[in-house]
Protein backbone atom coordinates (compact mmCIF):
# COMPACT_ATOMS: atom_id res chain seq x y z
CA UNK A 1 0.00 0.00 0.00
CA UNK A 2 1.57 3.28 -0.93
CA UNK A 3 2.22 5.92 1.49
CA UNK A 4 -0.61 9.07 1.79
CA UNK A 5 -0.25 12.92 2.16
CA UNK A 6 -1.25 12.34 5.86
CA UNK A 7 1.10 9.71 6.27
CA UNK A 8 3.72 12.06 5.11
CA UNK A 9 2.19 14.35 7.38
CA UNK A 10 2.43 12.33 10.74
CA UNK A 11 6.58 11.64 9.67
CA UNK A 12 6.98 15.37 8.90
CA UNK A 13 5.00 16.41 12.08
CA UNK A 14 3.29 19.11 10.49
CA UNK A 15 -0.43 19.37 9.06
CA UNK A 16 -1.60 17.02 5.71
CA UNK A 17 -2.71 20.85 4.67
CA UNK A 18 1.04 21.93 4.80
CA UNK A 19 1.86 18.29 3.36
CA UNK A 20 -0.41 19.19 0.17
CA UNK A 21 1.44 22.52 0.15
CA UNK A 22 4.75 21.62 -0.13
CA UNK A 23 4.38 19.02 -2.74
CA UNK A 24 3.07 21.57 -4.67
CA UNK A 25 5.79 24.32 -4.23
CA UNK A 26 3.06 26.65 -2.43
CA UNK A 27 5.17 29.72 -1.33
CA UNK A 28 3.75 29.85 2.17
CA UNK A 29 5.55 26.83 3.09
CA UNK A 30 9.91 27.20 4.11
CA UNK A 31 12.17 25.91 2.05
CA UNK A 32 13.41 24.54 4.83
CA UNK A 33 9.87 22.86 5.01
CA UNK A 34 9.53 22.14 1.62
CA UNK A 35 12.87 20.29 1.32
CA UNK A 36 12.09 17.79 4.58
CA UNK A 37 8.34 17.05 3.65
CA UNK A 38 9.75 16.14 -0.58
CA UNK A 39 12.54 14.20 1.00
CA UNK A 40 10.09 12.23 3.01
CA UNK A 41 7.77 11.66 -0.15
CA UNK A 42 10.64 10.80 -2.03
CA UNK A 43 12.73 7.70 0.22
CA UNK A 44 9.11 6.17 0.51
CA UNK A 45 7.71 6.48 -3.15
CA UNK A 46 4.92 8.76 -2.71
CA UNK A 47 2.95 9.08 -5.72
CA UNK A 48 0.56 11.64 -6.11
CA UNK A 49 -3.21 10.92 -6.80
CA UNK A 50 -3.96 13.02 -10.18
CA UNK A 51 -7.69 11.95 -10.45
CA UNK A 52 -8.96 13.42 -6.57
CA UNK A 53 -6.29 16.47 -7.47
CA UNK A 54 -7.54 16.98 -11.27
CA UNK A 55 -11.31 16.63 -9.59
CA UNK A 56 -10.85 19.16 -7.09
CA UNK A 57 -8.87 21.50 -9.06
CA UNK A 58 -11.03 20.89 -12.59
CA UNK A 59 -7.98 19.83 -14.49
CA UNK A 60 -7.37 16.34 -16.12
CA UNK A 61 -3.12 16.90 -15.43
CA UNK A 62 -3.20 15.22 -18.95
CA UNK A 63 -1.31 16.80 -22.20
CA UNK A 64 -2.30 15.16 -25.41
CA UNK A 65 0.09 14.46 -28.01
CA UNK A 66 -1.10 13.32 -31.35
CA UNK A 67 0.89 12.71 -34.29
CA UNK A 68 -0.53 11.95 -38.00
CA UNK A 69 -0.54 8.62 -37.81
CA UNK A 70 1.94 5.33 -36.63
CA UNK A 71 2.63 4.20 -39.87
CA UNK A 72 5.30 5.90 -42.42
CA UNK A 73 6.11 7.96 -38.45
CA UNK A 74 9.91 6.48 -37.96
CA UNK A 75 10.77 5.23 -34.81
CA UNK A 76 13.79 7.70 -34.29
CA UNK A 77 11.23 10.84 -35.39
CA UNK A 78 8.55 9.40 -32.66
CA UNK A 79 11.62 8.92 -30.22
CA UNK A 80 13.20 12.19 -30.90
CA UNK A 81 9.85 13.99 -30.16
CA UNK A 82 8.62 12.51 -27.26
CA UNK A 83 12.13 13.10 -25.91
CA UNK A 84 11.78 16.82 -26.22
CA UNK A 85 8.31 16.61 -24.70
CA UNK A 86 8.84 15.58 -21.83
CA UNK A 87 11.74 17.33 -20.54
CA UNK A 88 9.67 19.38 -19.46
CA UNK A 89 6.59 16.94 -18.31
CA UNK A 90 7.76 17.17 -14.54
CA UNK A 91 7.10 20.85 -14.42
CA UNK A 92 3.52 20.62 -14.59
CA UNK A 93 2.87 16.97 -13.28
CA UNK A 94 1.23 16.34 -16.54
CA UNK A 95 0.91 12.84 -18.01
CA UNK A 96 1.42 12.13 -21.26
CA UNK A 97 -1.21 10.77 -23.58
CA UNK A 98 0.01 10.06 -27.13
CA UNK A 99 -2.96 9.31 -29.71
CA UNK A 100 -2.71 8.80 -34.15
CA UNK A 101 -5.20 11.44 -35.62
CA UNK A 102 -5.43 8.79 -38.35
CA UNK A 103 -6.49 6.06 -35.91
CA UNK A 104 -9.71 8.65 -34.55
CA UNK A 105 -11.00 7.84 -37.85
CA UNK A 106 -12.75 11.21 -37.50
CA UNK A 107 -14.14 11.15 -33.92
CA UNK A 108 -13.01 13.68 -31.96
CA UNK A 109 -16.13 13.55 -29.28
CA UNK A 110 -13.25 12.35 -26.56
CA UNK A 111 -10.82 15.01 -27.45
CA UNK A 112 -12.22 17.84 -25.16
CA UNK A 113 -11.66 20.18 -21.99
CA UNK A 114 -12.09 17.24 -19.68
CA UNK A 115 -9.49 14.94 -20.85
CA UNK A 116 -6.97 17.09 -21.85
CA UNK A 117 -4.87 20.67 -20.28
CA UNK A 118 -3.15 21.43 -23.22
CA UNK A 119 -2.92 19.68 -26.70
CA UNK A 120 0.80 18.99 -29.27
CA UNK A 121 -0.01 18.27 -32.56
CA UNK A 122 2.60 16.57 -34.40
CA UNK A 123 1.22 17.53 -38.47
CA UNK A 124 2.94 15.69 -40.82
CA UNK A 125 -0.18 16.45 -43.19
CA UNK A 126 -2.72 18.75 -44.53
CA UNK A 127 -5.48 16.60 -43.44
CA UNK A 128 -4.76 17.43 -40.02
CA UNK A 129 -6.16 20.42 -39.99
CA UNK A 130 -9.54 19.34 -39.70
CA UNK A 131 -8.31 18.16 -36.81
CA UNK A 132 -6.27 21.18 -35.07
CA UNK A 133 -9.69 23.38 -36.11
CA UNK A 134 -11.95 21.42 -34.25
CA UNK A 135 -9.15 21.20 -31.46
CA UNK A 136 -9.23 25.39 -32.07
CA UNK A 137 -13.38 25.27 -31.54
CA UNK A 138 -13.00 23.98 -28.11
CA UNK A 139 -10.41 26.32 -26.90
CA UNK A 140 -7.44 24.04 -25.52
CA UNK A 141 -4.68 26.14 -25.21
CA UNK A 142 -2.31 23.82 -28.30
CA UNK A 143 1.32 24.05 -30.67
CA UNK A 144 1.49 22.37 -33.63
CA UNK A 145 5.03 20.74 -34.28
CA UNK A 146 6.80 20.32 -37.19
CA UNK A 147 4.96 21.86 -40.03
CA UNK A 148 3.67 25.39 -40.20
CA UNK A 149 -0.22 25.54 -40.39
CA UNK A 150 -2.54 28.35 -41.80
CA UNK A 151 -5.23 28.30 -39.62
CA UNK A 152 -6.20 31.07 -37.35
CA UNK A 153 -4.93 31.48 -34.15
CA UNK A 154 -2.70 28.72 -34.55
CA UNK A 155 0.96 28.52 -33.06
CA UNK A 156 3.52 26.26 -34.44
CA UNK A 157 7.42 25.54 -34.21
CA UNK A 158 8.83 23.60 -37.29
CA UNK A 159 12.06 23.08 -38.82
CA UNK A 160 13.25 24.58 -42.79
CA UNK A 161 13.29 21.09 -44.12
CA UNK A 162 13.41 22.61 -47.77
CA UNK A 163 16.64 24.53 -46.87
CA UNK A 164 18.17 21.45 -45.16
CA UNK A 165 17.37 19.75 -48.36
CA UNK A 166 19.13 22.49 -50.33
CA UNK A 167 22.01 22.34 -48.37
CA UNK A 168 22.38 18.42 -48.66
CA UNK A 169 22.19 18.33 -52.56
CA UNK A 170 24.15 21.73 -53.57
CA UNK A 171 27.03 20.29 -51.02
CA UNK A 172 26.92 17.19 -53.34
CA UNK A 173 26.70 19.64 -56.36
CA UNK A 174 29.59 21.64 -54.98
CA UNK A 175 31.82 18.71 -54.87
CA UNK A 176 31.69 17.87 -58.68
CA UNK A 177 28.30 15.74 -58.66
CA UNK A 178 26.23 16.16 -61.53
CA UNK A 179 24.02 12.69 -61.20
CA UNK A 180 22.03 12.75 -57.91
CA UNK A 181 19.62 10.50 -57.05
CA UNK A 182 16.58 10.64 -54.23
CA UNK A 183 14.99 8.80 -52.29
CA UNK A 184 11.49 10.59 -51.34
CA UNK A 185 9.78 10.50 -48.33
CA UNK A 186 6.31 8.69 -47.89
CA UNK A 187 3.67 10.38 -50.39
CA UNK A 188 1.30 12.92 -48.60
CA UNK A 189 3.94 14.09 -45.63
CA UNK A 190 4.59 17.49 -45.52
CA UNK A 191 8.62 16.79 -44.78
CA UNK A 192 8.46 14.43 -48.39
CA UNK A 193 7.20 17.61 -50.41
CA UNK A 194 9.82 20.17 -48.27
CA UNK A 195 12.75 18.13 -48.75
CA UNK A 196 11.69 17.34 -52.30
CA UNK A 197 11.31 20.78 -53.30
CA UNK A 198 14.83 21.82 -51.41
CA UNK A 199 16.72 19.08 -53.69
CA UNK A 200 14.77 20.54 -56.90
CA UNK A 201 15.80 24.24 -55.85
CA UNK A 202 19.54 23.08 -55.82
CA UNK A 203 19.42 21.25 -58.75
CA UNK A 204 17.68 24.15 -60.48
CA UNK A 205 19.91 26.84 -59.22
CA UNK A 206 23.07 24.87 -60.24
CA UNK A 207 21.66 24.38 -64.07
CA UNK A 208 21.57 20.56 -63.49
CA UNK A 209 18.62 18.65 -65.26
CA UNK A 210 16.87 15.83 -62.96
CA UNK A 211 16.83 12.56 -64.29
CA UNK A 212 13.53 11.42 -62.93
CA UNK A 213 15.14 7.83 -63.26
CA UNK A 214 16.76 8.43 -60.50
CA UNK A 215 13.73 9.07 -58.10
CA UNK A 216 12.08 7.24 -56.34
CA UNK A 217 9.44 7.21 -53.50
CA UNK A 218 9.55 5.53 -49.73
CA UNK A 219 7.91 5.28 -46.96
CA UNK A 220 10.85 7.02 -44.14
CA UNK A 221 12.30 3.02 -42.60
CA UNK A 222 14.84 1.21 -43.73
CA UNK A 223 13.33 -1.04 -45.87
CA UNK A 224 11.61 1.38 -48.49
CA UNK A 225 15.40 2.62 -48.57
CA UNK A 226 16.83 -0.39 -49.64
CA UNK A 227 13.82 -1.47 -52.34
CA UNK A 228 14.05 2.36 -53.78
CA UNK A 229 17.94 2.10 -53.96
CA UNK A 230 17.42 -1.23 -55.87
CA UNK A 231 15.24 -0.09 -57.82
CA UNK A 232 17.19 2.82 -59.12
CA UNK A 233 20.12 0.25 -59.45
CA UNK A 234 18.06 -2.01 -61.92
CA UNK A 235 16.28 0.02 -63.66
CA UNK A 236 19.31 2.27 -64.90
CA UNK A 237 22.66 1.44 -66.74
CA UNK A 238 24.16 4.65 -65.77
CA UNK A 239 24.36 4.85 -62.13
CA UNK A 240 24.12 8.60 -59.90
CA UNK A 241 27.11 9.01 -58.35
CA UNK A 242 24.91 10.53 -55.52
CA UNK A 243 22.25 9.75 -53.22
CA UNK A 244 19.65 12.14 -51.44
CA UNK A 245 17.96 10.06 -48.89
CA UNK A 246 14.60 11.86 -47.37
CA UNK A 247 15.51 10.60 -43.77
CA UNK A 248 18.66 8.55 -42.30
CA UNK A 249 16.95 4.85 -42.11
CA UNK A 250 16.08 4.95 -45.34
CA UNK A 251 19.77 5.82 -46.35
CA UNK A 252 20.59 3.20 -44.13
CA UNK A 253 18.78 0.99 -46.44
CA UNK A 254 20.23 2.60 -49.76
CA UNK A 255 23.70 1.92 -48.37
CA UNK A 256 22.70 -2.02 -47.68
CA UNK A 257 21.85 -2.38 -51.13
CA UNK A 258 24.28 -0.51 -52.67
CA UNK A 259 27.15 -2.90 -50.98
CA UNK A 260 24.89 -6.27 -52.24
CA UNK A 261 25.38 -4.91 -55.98
CA UNK A 262 29.28 -5.17 -55.12
CA UNK A 263 29.17 -1.27 -54.85
CA UNK A 264 31.13 1.01 -53.06
CA UNK A 265 30.10 4.26 -50.63
CA UNK A 266 31.63 6.22 -51.22
CA UNK A 267 33.84 6.03 -53.74
CA UNK A 268 30.93 5.05 -56.39
CA UNK A 269 28.05 5.92 -55.26
CA UNK A 270 28.03 8.64 -52.15
CA UNK A 271 24.77 8.88 -49.86
CA UNK A 272 23.24 12.35 -47.78
CA UNK A 273 20.34 11.53 -45.07
CA UNK A 274 18.41 13.77 -43.04
CA UNK A 275 17.78 14.17 -39.24
CA UNK A 276 20.80 12.77 -38.16
CA UNK A 277 19.68 10.58 -35.99
CA UNK A 278 22.52 9.00 -33.30
CA UNK A 279 23.43 5.90 -35.56
CA UNK A 280 24.72 7.94 -38.57
CA UNK A 281 27.89 8.32 -36.24
CA UNK A 282 28.69 4.42 -35.97
CA UNK A 283 27.72 2.77 -39.13
CA UNK A 284 30.50 2.63 -41.77
CA UNK A 285 30.96 4.77 -43.35
CA UNK A 286 29.65 7.38 -41.40
CA UNK A 287 26.59 8.75 -42.71
CA UNK A 288 26.94 12.36 -43.81
CA UNK A 289 23.11 13.88 -43.02
CA UNK A 290 21.34 17.18 -42.53
CA UNK A 291 20.78 17.89 -38.67
CA UNK A 292 16.83 18.52 -37.85
CA UNK A 293 17.11 19.76 -34.51
CA UNK A 294 13.33 17.71 -33.83
CA UNK A 295 14.39 17.23 -29.50
CA UNK A 296 14.68 21.38 -29.88
CA UNK A 297 11.44 21.76 -31.82
CA UNK A 298 9.39 19.91 -29.12
CA UNK A 299 11.19 21.50 -26.42
CA UNK A 300 10.79 24.96 -27.68
CA UNK A 301 6.98 24.24 -28.75
CA UNK A 302 6.19 22.37 -25.11
CA UNK A 303 7.15 25.52 -23.48
CA UNK A 304 5.13 27.31 -25.56
CA UNK A 305 1.83 25.15 -24.54
CA UNK A 306 2.84 25.20 -20.66
CA UNK A 307 3.54 29.26 -20.82
CA UNK A 308 -0.18 28.58 -22.51
CA UNK A 309 -1.24 26.80 -19.33
CA UNK A 310 0.10 29.52 -17.17
CA UNK A 311 -1.50 32.18 -18.74
CA UNK A 312 -5.22 31.39 -19.81
CA UNK A 313 -6.14 34.51 -21.69
CA UNK A 314 -3.02 34.55 -23.72
CA UNK A 315 -4.19 34.88 -27.21
CA UNK A 316 -0.61 34.78 -29.30
CA UNK A 317 -0.05 33.20 -32.42
CA UNK A 318 3.57 32.60 -33.69
CA UNK A 319 5.32 30.62 -35.67
CA UNK A 320 9.02 29.61 -34.81
CA UNK A 321 11.13 28.31 -37.20
CA UNK A 322 14.54 26.08 -36.46
CA UNK A 323 16.95 25.76 -38.90
CA UNK A 324 18.40 22.54 -40.07
CA UNK A 325 22.48 22.35 -40.89
CA UNK A 326 24.42 20.22 -43.06
CA UNK A 327 26.52 17.46 -41.02
CA UNK A 328 29.59 16.15 -43.47
CA UNK A 329 31.01 12.38 -42.39
CA UNK A 330 32.55 9.67 -44.69
CA UNK A 331 29.39 8.86 -47.04
CA UNK A 332 30.18 11.44 -49.53
CA UNK A 333 32.98 11.43 -51.92
CA UNK A 334 34.49 14.35 -53.91
CA UNK A 335 34.53 13.76 -57.86
CA UNK A 336 37.74 15.55 -60.10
Amino acid sequence: MSITIKDIAKLAGVSHATVSRALNDSPLISDITKSKIKKIAKDNNYIPNYSAKSLKLDKSYNIGVFLSAFEGTSASFFYSYIKGINKLMKEGNYNLVVKAIDDLEGNYSMVNTKHYDGILVISQKKEDDVFISYIGSLNIPVVILNRKVNIKGTTCVFSDDRDGAYQAVNFLINQGHRKIGLIKGKEGFLNSKERLAGYKLAMDKSGISIDNNYITSGKFDVISGYNGMNKILENNKELPTAMFCSNDEMAFGAIRAITEKGLRVPEDISVVGFDDIDMCKYITPSLSTVRREITKVAYSGTKILFNMLDNKNSNDVSFTKIECKLKVRQSIYKLD
